[in-house]
């Protein structure tokens, strides 16, 4: 009986769900084919080795304050985060909130290295804060 109130409750929208989810991180099984990359509707996975943007592939332009709280310019060159193997910039991935119900960098890894970041568990609202912060017009 509990349960179904608390369904009601969600569904009327007056009680908020909360769900811890993870980023997505991808680890040193992965054997570089680039099948993550092109999936990756934030533009947050890139080649070992490669600087990044916040602004690739977002809406992100000049000096912002991220979600975190970092600030940042979204036009400014970052240090690639891995020099073996891709990796994905923690900042902008969503793990495809607002886009998929999964994430597909993890859909279609044929190695299975895209797993989830211990190290940075957000709740689904933050995530879906985050998709909003670096595509307004979804």
């Amino acid at each position: 009986m509990l349960r179904i109130l608390i369904q009601l409750l969600l569904h009327a929208n007056l009680l908020k769900e909360t769900v811890n989810t993870m980023a997505i991180k991808i680890t040193d099984e992965c054997i570089n084919c680039g099948a993550c990359e092109p999936e990756c509707p934030n533009t947050a996975i890139y080649e070992a080795s490669y600087e990044w943007k916040y602004s690739d592939g977002t809406s992100l332009l000049g000096d912002i304050k991220l979600p975190s709280g970092k600030i940042a310019n979204a036009d400014k060159e970052q240090e690639p985060i891995s020099d073996e193997f891709y990796f994905i910039a923690t900042e902008k991935c969503t793990e495809c909130v607002g886009f998929h119900e999964e994430p597909q960098c993890a859909a279609v890894c044929p190695v299975d290295c895209c797993v989830p970041d211990e190290d940075n568990v957000e709740t689904e609202d933050f995530l879906r804060g985050k998709q909003k912060f670096m595509h307004p017009e979804n």
